[in-house]
Formats: structure tokens, C-alpha cells, sequence
């Protein structure tokens, strides 16, 4: 699994529902939410 940094949560946390996006730039990253607390987490190159 992918981890990212929560911010509300100040650690990093495991991704729930991740899903993979490509930025405008294209580069890879990873979006999902964080299984504590349900805020949005981001992780470029993931």
C-alpha cells in the first residue's frame, strides 16, 4: 500500500481508496483519503 503524509492527523497514514492521477505536468500521483479522520491525502510519485 501507499502512504502519504495527513495533515489534520500529522503522520503519515496507509491511503484508503487510492487511485492513481496524472498531473498536468505528467507526472504520477496517488489521491485517497485517510482512513482516521477522512481528510483528502496526496502523494506525487506514488
Amino acid at each position: 500500500m501507499v502512504e502519504a503524509y495527513c495533515v489534520k492527523c500529522r503522520k503519515k497514514v496507509e491511503i484508503k481508496n487510492p487511485q492513481n492521477v496524472t498531473l498536468k505536468n505528467g507526472k504520477k500521483a496517488v489521491k485517497g483519503v485517510c482512513p482516521n479522520c477522512g481528510t483528502k491525502v496526496f502523494k506525487i510519485g506514488g
